[in-house]
């Protein structure tokens, strides 16, 4: 039997990957800080590790009795605030000590067959300057601060030492079922709802101009970090992920109200972020009004209220910069997998809602 270890796996792509890999009748070992929350309830093994200390994780993942045949990497260490951290020196730095401490002692242990690694559009440069668009996996590297290329081109380095595979995924605005998380909007959105309905207030679009996206459900990166196990055409290859589609927050906003059992109303400009932060107490209320899980505001949030901001063009005058990508590459190489974009907003709203993380 394959064995999967899946570092960073409380996160979207880990607990996607997670569950993926153990449909397939994979033994899993998932690690994170927190167990990861996960669709499925087959049997799995979950480490606690501190993937910062490079001698607590040599010692563990070189004395585990499993021999750890794939590796899927989403772990990523963020600052407060989360975007101004992207381009911080110590940050980039430290999360390139992460990877190493993970895949040094792997490789020391010998056994190691494919890595899936994650990246992003921060790829092309989509936080420092506008992207070529279609953004596509063949351009040149946009040289800008960034710890994606020190996990690259460790990557790369050590799979000709070792002899391991290795696929790199690009994934464009992830959607699932985490909360806590650094980007992860149905929290954010279903806690903004609720807020606005307590407050006898509309649930109004709380964006800029309109802002055309990109997003890919978290079970299609979780597929895809499957299949790039077998397919020889996913080998030492890079791929840009999407649901194969494009949406605007506002035509996306009625069908959003509508889940949460809220009126749209009117439009109203406001930064979610600083909005939600100020009414934590009025959480408190809703949690016991609705029986839900006992969560505070903070930890349902995690940073994601901030990318929230982001994403929807909070607080701007003008349209953002468009950050497309090309995913004709992973269809020629054979993944085809696809999602309608609001149809998996509103699935992830009401996974949510069932499992008393946000109310009806």
């Amino acid at each position: 039997m394959k064995t999967v270890l899946i570092v960073g796996a409380s996160g979207l792509v880990g607990t996607a990957a997670a569950n993926s890999f153990m449909g397939e009748g994979w033994q899993v070992i998932t690690c994170s800080r927190r167990y990861p929350e996960l669709l499925t309830q087959k049997p799995y093994r979950h480490v606690s590790l501190d993937i910062t200390d490079a001698s607590a994780c040599f010692e563990y993942l070189t004395s585990m009795e499993e021999l750890v045949s794939h590796l899927v990497y989403a772990a990523v260490q963020e600052s407060p605030g989360l975007i101004s951290g992207w381009s911080d020196p110590e940050q980039i730095r430290l999360n390139g000590q992460m990877l190493e401490n993970i895949l040094a002692p792997l490789l020391s242990k010998g056994g190691l067959e494919h890595i899936s690694l994650l990246q992003g559009t921060k790829a092309y440069g989509s936080s420092v300057s506008p992207m070529r668009v279609p953004a596509r996996e063949s351009q040149d590297r946009v040289e800008h601060p960034n710890f994606y290329w020190l996990h690259e081109d460790y990557i790369k380095e050590k799979s000709v030492e070792h002899g391991f595979s290795f696929t790199i995924f690009r994934p464009q605005l992830i959607v699932g079922p985490n909360h806590g998380v650094v980007m992860n909007l149905p929290p954010v959105l279903g806690a903004y709802a609720a807020i606005r309905k307590k407050e006898q207030l509309p649930f109004s679009f709380p964006g800029g101009p309109d802002w055309i996206w990109e997003a890919v459900d978290a079970r299609l990166v979780g597929d895809a970090c499957l299949w790039a196990t077998g397919a020889e055409s996913a080998k030492g290859e890079t791929f840009n992920l999407t649901n194969g589609e494009v949406f605007t927050w506002r035509d996306m906003w009625p069908a959003i109200a509508n889940t949460l059992n809220v009126d749209p109303g009117p439009e109203e400009s406001l930064s979610i972020a600083s909005y939600l932060s100020e009414r934590e107490s009025l959480w408190t209320d809703i949690v016991v009004e609705h029986d839900l899980a006992d969560n505070s505001l903070k930890s349902i949030l995690g940073e994601s209220h901030h990318y929230a901001d982001l994403c929807l063009a909070c607080g701007l005058s003008s349209s953002p910069p468009a950050t497309f990508v090309s995913t004709i590459k992973i269809k020629q190489a054979g993944f085809t997998q696809t999602y309608d974009s609001e149809a998996s907003f509103c699935f992830w709203l009401r996974d949510l809602q069932a499992r008393k993380i946000i109310p009806f």
